[in-house]
């Protein structure tokens, strides 16, 4: 089954399969401590059955527990919640979505970490990006 896209997720779900990610593999009751005014342990497991039959998430059996983990790599998810936000928020602009996130007021770079940055630069502009 294919995962619909993490932008039609309802909030709460969009919180457990960020939960799931953040953990690696979790419980139902992992998920639910995790979360900010918790549901029921039952509306919680209810909801991973659901983002299950939506492809978001899988489970494997450890003893009498299930415990789920993402279906997507979470580089692979990385990236297409990125494009989304460059696509939605600056008209697919990279070039503004890194100069926002540069102006940030919480933007602190270290001198090595701008020096990463202007290395990753020059490497995209040497094969033509």
């Amino acid at each position: 089954m294919t995962a619909t896209s993490h932008t039609q997720l309802g909030r709460r779900e969009r919180q457990i399969v960020e939960t799931v990610y953040r953990l690696g593999r979790a419980t139902t009751s992992d998920v639910q401590a995790q979360l900010p005014d918790p549901p029921s342990y039952s509306a919680v497991r209810a909801m991973l059955r659901i983002l299950e039959e939506k492809g978001h998430l899988r489970h494997e059996t450890e003893g009498p527990r299930y415990v789920y983990l993402p279906t997507v790599p979470r580089d692979r998810a990385r990236r297409s919640a990125l494009r989304h936000v460059v696509d939605t928020f600056f008209s697919g602009s990279v070039e503004q979505a890194v100069a926002a996130l540069l102006e940030s007021s919480d933007a602190r770079l270290r001198p090595e970490e701008l020096e990463r940055l202007s290395e990753r630069i020059a490497r995209a502009r040497k094969q033509g990006r």
